[in-house]
């Protein structure tokens, strides 16, 4: 055995460099783990014009993109300018190269117009031309610096999802869209089209849309930001410029590209797994950059609701002016506790140019019965919630008090008008522009008016309201609910005072229609006298809930709260009993307000086309 060994032990020396002792050495070493790879390089394509009012929140959403800089290429062009865009985009890239892997920039100061548009929202075939000639410099840029990845994303889309590219090449698709929402069914993908290219309207569309249907999904076209995998073989055929020779469809970037990918048998898909961003409803081609920088607005403050968005930390950008739009104050109520409204509403204050006066909300799960009874607080003999039938809560009555002080210091302060606003409300498109148009013909029609609903649920749906002679977009309010937001004149604030509505408390959106004469229960009404507040509402409404019972997201401070008269007795009414705080349902067409309008509400938005 000694000599079997021996002779193992020679054979070993002599194939082992260094003999047993270092095998044996090398084996009891640790065994060092594989480094992870580094992530796919990616190349970011930015084509802007006249985009000074998106950029510094779009650049900001690329900025906050959790994924390597030094892994990202950023490609950026921009031409045919009549804004700051030039100079804005500029700007960041000088300050921003340092942090990305490398940069391309192709500035194009002059023309600042096309020959054949109409305007700056205009799409004539050489713009068409000019920006298919540009995506199609992108993509060759990418393949020539062996990007792995290009992400096309326009330049007022906000890719709130700072997840949103390891998400979508977790797909290991080749060309793939993160659903982009705005506020009405418009996104950006198709679910048909037709042979000669135009938009097909198909069943499909709406349940993607709306989140009922969850996954990635094949579709005919894909626009405005899409990832492409540069590293599949398919992927080396799909072209902007030129057009592939047998396209014969509408002469259109996005056309032209989704024909491309047909052809090249790269099937687009749109992923709505997740919330990844916004984008802004097109504009029309009569339309100008004013009114583009409005829309976008308006997509902020829609991403605001569920997101945090900043401008670009590598831009300076200038506070936009502030004013009241006429009133003497525009009051914000506030709960000290909810910091996360309160930032959302100052931030979309501030987009919209409004200056707010915050106003710290009385907080009914801290009132306790000895307060109450110091207030002289009762409530209305006999009252019940109309759907749960519960008695009054704390948080109600901690709603009521938070308006009833701004109606005190109306009178306090002699202020003339001023608009109140609560703290989960969402701002329809042009909010500022069409409120102030409103107000202005009042105004100029003399309307002896004490309270204008701005947003609010209307209870009474048998019969239209009657229109305002004389002032478009208003009508008398009947029985309606919420307290989202409205205007107050000093004389209605003197009325709903002189009420003294303490000593028979009620629900504050109760207690208004009471005030004016349009609640359905006699017996409340019996207990106040005069019922002669003055009131209308704006039609269609400016502002609704940010989210409605059950969303998510949903918290009410009002309904879930204890009862009135014992603090120990819980209540989570809302969740039970939804029906009141539900969205508005459709109002049947005999009894529509026939106001000139330009914004139906969202229930009335199921049929829109998704262009």
């Amino acid at each position: 055995m000694r000599e079997l060994w021996a002779v193992l032990s020679a054979l070993l020396a002599a194939l082992v460099p260094g003999g047993v002792s270092e095998l044996v050495t090398l084996v009891q070493e640790p065994i060092k783990t594989e480094s992870s790879l580094l992530k796919p390089k990616v190349m970011i394509a930015i084509v802007a014009r006249n985009a000074a009012h998106s950029l510094p929140h779009y650049l900001g959403c690329i900025d906050r993109l959790e994924y390597p800089k030094e892994r990202i290429a950023i490609w950026a062009a921009t031409d045919h300018n009549v804004d700051n865009t030039t100079a804005m985009l500029r700007e960041w890239l000088k300050r921003a190269q340092s942090v990305y892997h490398y940069v391309e920039w192709r500035p194009m100061e002059e023309p600042r117009f096309y020959t054949d548009e109409w305007g700056p929202k205009h799409w004539p075939p050489s713009r068409f031309n000019h920006v298919l000639k540009l995506r199609q410099a992108a993509l060759k840029a990418a393949r020539e610096r062996w990007a792995d990845y290009i992400l096309f994303v326009d330049s007022d889309n906000l890719l709130t999802n700072p997840r949103v590219l390891n998400l979508l090449m977790a797909e290991n698709l080749t060309l793939v869209a993160p659903m982009l929402e705005s506020r009405s069914l418009y996104s950006n993908f198709w679910c048909g089209i037709t042979p000669q290219g135009y938009y097909k309207r198909t069943p499909d569309y709406q349940p993607i849309r709306e989140w009922k249907r969850l996954g990635c999904f094949p579709v005919p076209m894909v626009h405005s930001t899409y990832l492409v995998d540069l590293r599949r073989e398919a992927s080396r055929d799909v072209a902007f410029y030129p057009p592939h020779p047998d396209y014969s469809w509408t002469f259109d970037d996005i056309m032209v590209f989704a024909f491309s990918a047909r052809q090249a048998g790269v099937q687009m898909y749109v992923c709505n797994k997740e919330h990844y961003g916004f984008l802004p409803v097109p504009l029309k081609a009569q339309q100008n950059v004013e009114d583009e920088r409005e829309s976008f607005i308006h997509t902020i403050t829609e991403a605001l609701i569920d997101h945090s968005i900043e401008p670009s930390e590598h831009l300076y950008v200038p506070p936009s002016p502030q004013d009241m739009m006429g009133f003497d104050k525009i009051f914000l109520i506030n709960l000290k506790r909810r910091l996360d409204r309160r930032s959302r509403m100052l931030k979309t204050m501030a987009s919209l140019g409004l200056h707010a006066t915050l106003t710290d909300a009385v907080d009914g799960k801290a009132l306790n019965t000895s307060q109450l009874k110091a207030l002289g607080i009762e409530m209305m003999p006999g009252y019940k919630d109309p759907y749960s039938g519960r008695v009054l809560t704390r948080g109600e009555i901690g709603c009521f008090l938070s308006h009833h002080s701004i109606w005190t210091q109306v009178m306090e302060r002699g202020l003339h008008k001023v608009l109140v606003l609560e703290d989960d409300v969402r701002f329809e498109p042009r909010f500022k522009r069409r409120l102030q148009a409103i107000m202005d013909d009042t105004d100029k029609a003399q309307l002896d008016w004490d309270l204008i609903y701005v947003g609010r649920k209307r209870m009474q749906v048998q019969q239209p309201e009657q229109s305002v002679e004389g002032i478009n977009n208003l009508v008398q309010a009947d029985y309606s609910y919420w307290t989202l937001g409205y205007a107050l004149s000093q004389q209605g604030a003197r009325k709903l005072l002189a009420a003294e509505p303490f000593t028979r408390m009620m629900p504050v959106d109760e207690f208004l229609p009471i005030m004016f004469n349009k609640h359905p229960n006699v017996e409340y009404m019996s207990h106040f006298e005069p019922r002669d507040l003055k009131a209308f509402s704006v039609e269609p409404l400016l502002i609704y809930p940010t989210h409605y019972t059950g969303e998510p997201g949903y918290i009410s401070d009002t309904e879930t709260s204890t009862i009135w008269d014992d603090e120990a007795v819980a209540t989570d009414w809302d969740r039970q009993h939804a029906r009141k705080t539900a969205q508005q349902g459709r109002i049947g067409p005999v009894a529509q307000n026939s106001v000139t309008g330009d914004s139906p509400p969202p229930a009335a938005r199921a049929s829109r086309d998704e262009l």
